[in-house]
């Protein structure tokens, strides 16, 4: 059994576009979702905190295609394609963080992002303080994608000294390269990050 005690769950960038009919969809990626809502659930039973990334892109981004960027236009501001997913149940405390939104600079981690509980209006308040604020130790992460920003994010975490636990069915990646996804858990995995499944029991 788990124990979540000082645990925060990161769900990352959930979004439309990255979704099944979005711009840049990750393949079958909203079928995480049953296991996303399960452990949404379970951590605003245990009133632990919980943050959904997001991208929050502006329309001349530097990741884009036509700015020279390797993608498709994304997670536009202010478009369908950057909400997320109206299949989840986000809990009404949630905090929500953004990334991406300086067209400058890219950013996959949710760490480089800022809070954003109110829509439209960022904070200077940054992913690690906001875990700092509620004594969080460790975080578990689920969301899209794989290979990119569920891999940053938990990279950056360990790196701050968090301990991060993978929720593996509640990932899906793009794979580029068909093994993309694998070599991203691998390497999650060898920096100390521990791989779970949904089917885990979480204590109190």
């Amino acid at each position: 059994m788990l124990d979540i005690s000082r645990a925060a769950l990161i769900v990352v960038d959930l979004q439309n576009d990255f979704c099944p009919g979005g711009s840049l969809a990750v393949p079958h990626g909203d079928q995480i979702i049953p296991v996303v809502q399960q452990y949404l659930a379970l951590f605003e039973t245990h009133q632990r905190p919980v943050i959904l990334t997001r991208d929050f892109h502006p329309k001349d981004h530097i990741s884009f295609k036509s700015q020279g960027g390797p993608w498709p236009a994304h997670c536009v501001q202010e478009t369908i394609g950057c909400e997320l997913h109206p299949s989840l149940r986000v809990p009404p405390q949630a905090h929500h963080v953004v990334k991406g939104f300086n067209p400058a600079v890219d950013a996959y981690s949710g760490f480089e992002g800022v809070v954003s509980d109110t829509p439209g209006h960022l904070t200077t308040m940054t992913l690690h303080q906001l875990l700092q604020a509620h004594e969080v130790a460790e975080v578990y992460l689920c969301g899209l994608a794989t290979d990119y920003c569920v891999r940053a994010t938990a990279l950056d975490a360990l790196s701050l000294g968090y301990g991060a636990g993978i929720i593996a069915d509640g990932v899906k990646g793009v794979n580029v390269e068909p093994t993309d996804s694998e070599r991203a858990l691998r390497e999650m995995a060898s920096q100390g990050a521990v791989l779970l499944e949904s089917h885990l029991r979480i204590g109190p």
